[in-house]
């Protein structure tokens, strides 16, 4: 199989697995000027598969770096109502929305953390509509990711300058199954199997997790009408779609005030185009009481002080240490792809489709039944060959569900 044919069906996978573009819909494609070439593909799968109109918002991270250099106060504290209203009609359209990530992990490094919380603020209230929408899979949302120079360049900066973007190309080919075949067919199989683990996580209906391995000893109460899902999600119009590809987690929700221990990263965060890395967080009744980073601490503090629930979690996720992506022992430096070679905990808010009824209910009722509520959502990896994960039933009897790292059952 030629490069110019993995990428063919690189595109037509993002299309009809990722979004699984409708008849007549509506897609917006968020990328940058790295990934042109690629979003020019999808544009025209996304066509030929049957939808309306296809939308492409190109940035720049020459000129993204700028506004956090030389905006005003004013601006950096702000978000143009223009480009919230685009995102809410997409909802109100029941369209498509597909993120092509070519990101720089340091493209923001250097840059007054206060600049970046403001603006993260910001948009975050501006989009509060959008946010809920994709929170309770009321739109079709996807990522997948493109190399850029840089991005290549952080991971691989043993090979020759040449050589990286093909290198980040074969590795991302490989997370995402392509060149094993038809690559729609390998993912809609690997669901199945994903959902399969779900299944059997819903059927023991565990009260609470505790994790052990270096560094990490955390119990974690799970929400009482928790539902555990995996790779795909449905809309109301019973539309299913693929939301983070390459995937490999099954994941829910945490009871808010319920989380008590401590816990370390086993992979760097990169969060607002700079890294944290090397810390430890303390809960005490759900809430990080302290929080130490070697890299990137004044970026940490900032990422819980967001707002209330940006100190509290609102994900639990499990994958197994020999993930394709783990074996790889590529580390990514992008969420997307680090999350699924690791279990994960993700600060902030919490997916209502985690909750049995939740989809249908107001961020109050969600926050009665144990849900986290925050306009902030990152993950952050824990996963090791050497962590344990019990699963503690309600008469507390303790069950293994990980052991050295992978599932125990």
């Amino acid at each position: 199989m030629t490069f110019e044919d993995k990428l063919a069906q690189y595109a037509e996978l993002a299309v009809k697995v990722g979004v699984n573009i409708q008849q007549g819909q509506y897609l917006l494609v968020n990328t940058s000027v790295e990934a042109l070439d690629f979003a020019r593909l999808v544009v025209k799968k996304a066509y030929e598969a049957g939808a309306g109109r296809v939308h492409v918002q190109l940035t720049d991270d020459v000129m993204v770096r700028a506004f956090y250099e030389h905006a005003s106060d004013e601006e950096i504290e702000s978000y143009p109502q223009w480009a919230a209203l685009q995102r809410d009609e997409l909802v109100a359209k029941n369209g498509a929305l597909l993120w092509i990530d070519a990101d720089n992990p340091d493209l923001l490094a250097g840059i007054d953390v206060e600049r970046l919380t403001k603006q993260q603020k910001a948009s975050g209230k501006a989009l509060a509509n959008y946010r809920a929408a994709a929170m309770k899979d009321d739109i079709a949302w996807s990522i997948v990711a493109v190399p850029s120079k840089e991005w290549a360049t952080k991971i691989f900066p043993q090979l020759k300058e040449e050589e990286r973007v093909t290198a980040l190309w074969n590795a991302i080919f490989s997370t995402v199954r392509i060149g094993e075949g038809d690559a729609v067919a390998k993912w809609r199989e690997h669901i199945t199997g994903l959902e399969a683990r779900a299944a059997m996580l819903n059927a023991k209906h565990y009260t609470k997790l505790h994790y052990t391995a270096p560094g990490t000893d955390l119990t974690i109460e799970l929400a009482p009408e928790h539902l555990w899902l995996a790779a795909s999600s449905k809309t109301p119009q019973d539309v299913t779609f693929v939301a983070n590809m390459p995937t490999e987690e099954v994941y829910t929700l945490p009871n808010k005030t319920g989380v008590n221990g401590y816990v370390s990263n086993t992979k760097p965060l990169v969060y607002q185009g700079n890294i944290i890395d090397d810390f430890t967080l303390t809960f005490e009744q759900g809430k990080i009481v302290k929080a130490e980073a070697g890299v990137g601490n004044d970026l940490l503090q900032q990422l819980m002080s967001v707002d209330e629930g940006s100190s509290y979690l609102g994900e639990v996720a499990l994958v197994p240490h020999e993930s394709p992506i783990s074996a790889s022992n590529i580390l990514f430096y992008n969420t997307l792809f680090d999350e699924n070679a690791s279990n994960h905990l993700a600060i902030g808010e919490a997916y209502p489709t985690c909750l049995a009824g939740g989809r249908d209910m107001t961020d109050k009722e969600l926050a009665a039944v144990g849900a986290n509520i925050s306009i902030t959502h990152e993950d952050f990896m824990i996963g090791s060959a050497e962590m344990a994960i019990d699963g503690i039933l309600a008469d507390g009897t303790a069950e293994p569900i990980f052991r050295k790292g992978s599932w125990a059952f």
